[in-house]
């Protein structure tokens, strides 16, 4: 927490202006659009509820088609189910851990869908040339979901940009937080209107409490929007320090053979919201799960990476694209781990965790 995130929340508690909607709020969502470059947005409760709103914009309906990666954090997928659609799981590019483009088009075809979800994983942006491609061909709408990659870039545009909207997130384990917290942005501004309008129960513009339609709960308060605008001042700097928390692993780990940390992709630039890596056990003589209960004896949290979608058992039914029979999301979490990778980690605290990992993988 910053002095400024400080000053500005006392501001708002000063003015006795809690509750959702307020000057910070307001503030926050033209503040975002600055960082970002790019038009509107709306603050809301979490990142899921931007997903939720998205996807009720798009006009997803009952029995509507939505694809969207295996590999990734189970909201992408659950708001699918929120309105009940179907989703459809794509296997990730080994080169990059995000979503396929060439089985993208394969699932398209085939089921017609009409919204994809894709995921910025672990801060680092899909390939969108090739994605708004194929879906500008088959007129199928584009969400983006950068709730790991608020910072990172794709060619030199921040990543949320991409879609017909995108998805932040400020969860506690976010780059920048409030707590709890999320944004939905788009360069449709009555669409955002109509987010704000859904997001506040859908209240109609009476003296009384008249409702139309199905609204929801999802606003961020004036309080939690203050600490918003504060973090968002020091966001550059959060993610310099976990690129060079990345650099650091990488230079003392990454040359153990069977070692091989998460790519950077050519095209863009990663927040390395975590550093993660793979570990091939047949090389190391040693696995993931090994290396976790080896930092937990220290009291250091280390965790697998995402457990695909497809692997779980609430979408287990569900169909999965993936190429020449090899589901690399499967052998990603198999072999893959999350380092600690906090912005104020310490390189004091970053050495003993080296040397757990490399004191185990040399054994």
């Amino acid at each position: 927490m910053t002095a400024e995130s400080r000053n500005l929340m006392l501001d708002a508690f000063d003015s006795n202006w809690i509750a959702p909607l307020g000057p910070h709020v307001n503030a926050f969502e033209q503040e975002m659009s600055n960082y970002l470059g790019f038009g509107h947005a709306a603050v809301l409760s979490t990142g899921t509820a931007a997903l939720h709103i998205a996807l009720k914009l798009a006009g997803v309906k009952s029995g509507d088609f939505v694809l969207c990666p295996s590999l990734t954090f189970a909201s992408t997928a659950n708001v699918i189910l929120y309105e009940k659609a179907i989703p459809i799981f794509i296997d990730v590019k080994e080169e990059t851990w995000t979503l396929n483009p060439e089985l993208l088009e394969k699932a398209i075809a085939k089921y017609k869908p009409k919204v994809l979800i894709t995921v910025d994983l672990y801060g680092q942006s899909a390939d969108y040339d090739q994605i708004i491609n194929i879906c500008n061909k088959y007129d199928v709408s584009l969400i983006e979901d950068a709730a790991e990659a608020l910072g990172a870039e794709y060619k030199g545009k921040k990543c949320g940009v991409f879609g017909n909207f995108g998805v932040f997130s400020f969860n506690g384990n976010k780059i920048i937080t409030t707590g709890g917290g999320g944004m939905l942005i788009s360069k449709n501004k009555k669409l955002i209107e109509k987010a704000r309008f859904l997001s506040t129960q859908a209240r109609e513009p009476e003296i009384y409490y008249e409702h139309k339609e199905l609204g929801y709960n999802y606003r961020m308060s004036n309080l939690l929007a203050a600490l918003g605008r504060g973090q968002l001042k020091v966001l550059d700097q959060r993610v310099n320090a976990r690129r060079k928390v990345a650099k650091r692993y990488y230079n003392r780990i990454s040359k153990i053979d069977g070692i091989k940390f998460m790519p950077e992709a050519k095209y863009g630039r990663a927040t390395r919201w975590l550093t993660t890596l793979t570990i091939n056990s047949n090389v190391t003589g040693i696995n993931r799960t090994q290396i976790i209960q080896e930092l937990e004896k220290n009291n250091i949290e280390a965790r697998p990476v995402w457990k695909p979608m497809h692997m779980q058992p609430l979408y287990k039914k569900c169909e999965y694209i993936i190429g020449n029979n090899n589901d690399i999301s499967k052998k990603i979490f198999e072999n893959g781990i999350c380092l600690p990778s906090g912005s104020n980690l310490s390189k004091i605290d970053q050495d003993r965790i080296i040397e757990i990992i490399v004191g185990n993988l040399s054994k």
